[in-house]
């Protein structure tokens, strides 16, 4: 063992070229990536019109974004647009299986299908009162 220090320490210290086993072929590695690493964004949105959810809405069909949605000028504005908003975003939540959940009274979390929203059991209870 002290045989291959020495043979490394002679290498290396006297300035003497690389041993015949490190010289001969070289591999090249490329640090960039051809495909692009999908990233998660959590984006919000402001709805202050029905129009207003469509990017939203393309942002979640893509897969990888989180929404949270601001309702309350919409909600300050006009309730019948709202429920029509809402509707909207629950069936495109629907059929992209993802997750939709109301927290406060003015925002939304929209989910794609591989995440969830947590509820508890009081949320629930709540929802089960409706």
């Amino acid at each position: 063992m002290a045989n291959i220090f020495s043979k490394f320490k002679s290498t290396f210290s006297t300035g003497e070229e690389y041993p015949e086993e490190f010289t001969d072929d070289y591999i090249e590695i490329e640090t960039e990536s051809k495909t692009p690493k999908a990233k998660i964004m959590v984006r919000p949105f402001v709805i202050e019109d029905f129009a207003d959810i469509k990017p939203a809405l393309d942002a979640l069909r893509e897969g990888y974004t989180i929404a949270l949605v601001n309702i309350k000028p919409l909600k300050d504005r006009d309730v019948v647009e709202l429920k029509r908003a809402v509707n909207k975003l629950k069936k495109t939540t629907d059929a992209i299986d993802g997750d939709i959940a109301g927290f406060g009274d003015d925002w939304l979390v929209v989910t794609p299908s591989f995440a969830g929203v947590y509820r508890s059991k009081v949320t629930a209870n709540i929802e089960d009162q409706e």
